[in-house]
C-alpha cells in the first residue's frame, strides 16, 4: 500500500516469504529510479525502527527496511535451527531477488555489518554500487575484548554485579539490568531520552535470536557468532566502502579503524561526542556522511 510520508514519498509495504516464514518491509521513496538503499537492521534480533532517520535520504532515492525473520514486524517461529548467518545471508539475497534490486547501496549497522560482509564475501553479489559499515562488529573476538576495557570504565560496584551475574548466568535481576543500562547510556546511546525509534526497536527485540546468535549479554558471547572472524576477508570487497563509529561507540575507534586498514581503498568517519547510534546522536551529519559517500559512489 502506498501514503505520502513525512518526506513526502511514497510508501509501499509487503511481506516477503523467505526460509523459515515471512519478513515484512517497507519502501520509502518508492516512486524514485535512482538506485536503492537497503538497510541491514542490528540485534542479531532487533528491529528496523530505530534506523528511521534514514529516511530522509528518501528526497534522492527510495529507501528500503526490513524486519529479519524473528523480530519487529516479521515471523517469530520457534525454530532455532534457523538463528544461522547462512540462513540471515540467504534471507537477504530472498530479499533482493523478490524486489528486483539489480543495483543498490547497502547500509549494515551492527549486527547489520555482520549480515552485509558475509553477503558480500559469501554471493559476490553483482550491482552493490557502495558498502556503508556502521558500528562494524568484523570482529567476534576483539568486540569482546573491546567491551571488557569498557567494563573497568563503571563504578566498582557495577563491575562487581556484571561479573557476578558472568560467572552465575543470572542476567534477570535488576540490578544487572540497572548495570547494563549505564554501559547503554555510555557506549550505545547517549541521548536522554532515548528516542522513541529507539525505545520501539527495544521493546520489540527477538531475545530468542539474540541469545542464539549471540549470547546473554554484549559481554558474553555464546551464540553461532561466538568464531566470527572476517577481518583477513575484507580485501576480497572491491565496492567503494565506508566504515562510521562514534568516539564512544562499543564498536571502538581504534578497532574500527583496524577495520578500515584492512579493506584497502575504504573510508572511515568517527563522530565525535556519539556511540553506537551514531545515526541517532548525530542525524544531520551522519545523514550528510552518507548521501555524499553514496552519490560519489554513483558518479565514479
Amino acid at each position: 500500500m502506498g501514503y505520502e510520508g513525512e518526506y513526502s514519498a511514497k510508501v509501499v509495504e509487503g511481506y516477503i516469504p523467505v526460509t523459515g516464514g515471512k519478513i515484512w518491509y517497507k519502501i520509502v521513496g518508492a516512486d524514485k529510479k535512482t538506485p536503492p538503499l537497503l538497510a541491514l537492521h542490528g540485534g542479531p534480533g532487533a528491529s528496523h525502527d530505530y534506523l528511521e532517520p534514514l529516511e530522509a535520504l528518501s528526497d534522492e532515492r527510495p529507501v528500503i527496511f526490513y524486519d529479519q525473520l524473528g523480530c519487529g514486524n516479521s515471523d517469530k517461529p520457534s525454530d532455532i535451527s534457523l538463528w544461522t548467518i547462512e540462513r540471515f545471508v540467504n534471507e537477504l539475497e530472498q530479499v533482493r531477488t523478490y524486489l528486483g534490486l539489480d543495483k543498490m547501496h547497502l547500509l549494515g549497522q551492527s549486527w547489520g555489518t555482520m549480515l552485509a560482509v558475509d553477503f558480500m564475501l559469501t554471493k559476490k553479489p553483482k550491482g552493490v554500487m557502495s558498502l556503508i559499515l556502521s558500528g562494524p562488529c568484523l570482529s567476534s573476538s576483539r568486540f569482546a575484548s573491546d567491551q571488557k576495557v569498557y567494563l573497568l570504565e563503571l563504578s566498582d560496584t557495577l563491575q562487581k554485579i556484571i561479573s557476578e551475574s558472568e560467572v552465575s548466568g543470572c542476567f534477570d535481576s535488576k540490578e544487572y539490568q540497572d548495570a547494563m543500562m549505564a554501559y547503554y547510556k555510555t557506549h550505545v546511546c547517549r541521548l536522554d531520552p532515548w528516542p522513541d525509534c529507539l525505545n520501539r526497536t527495544f521493546e520489540k527485540l527477538g531475545h530468542e535470536v539474540y541469545e542464539q546468535m549471540w549470547g546473554p549479554s554484549e559481554f558474553t558471547i555464546t551464540g553461532t557468532l561466538k568464531g566470527y572472524e572476517r577481518v583477513n576477508l575484507l580485501k576480497e570487497i572491491s565496492v567503494p566502502t565506508l566504515f562510521t563509529c562514534g568516539r564512544y561507540d562499543e564498536a571502538t575507534p581504534s578497532t574500527t579503524a583496524y577495520y578500515h586498514s584492512m579493506l584497502p581503498g575504504s573510508e572511515i568517519v568517527i563522530f565525535e561526542g556519539a556511540s553506537h547510534e551514531h545515526h541517532l546522536e548525530k542525524i544531520g551529519e551522519y545523514l550528510e556522511v552518507v548521501r555524499s559517500f553514496i552519490n560519489k559512489a554513483e558518479n565514479k
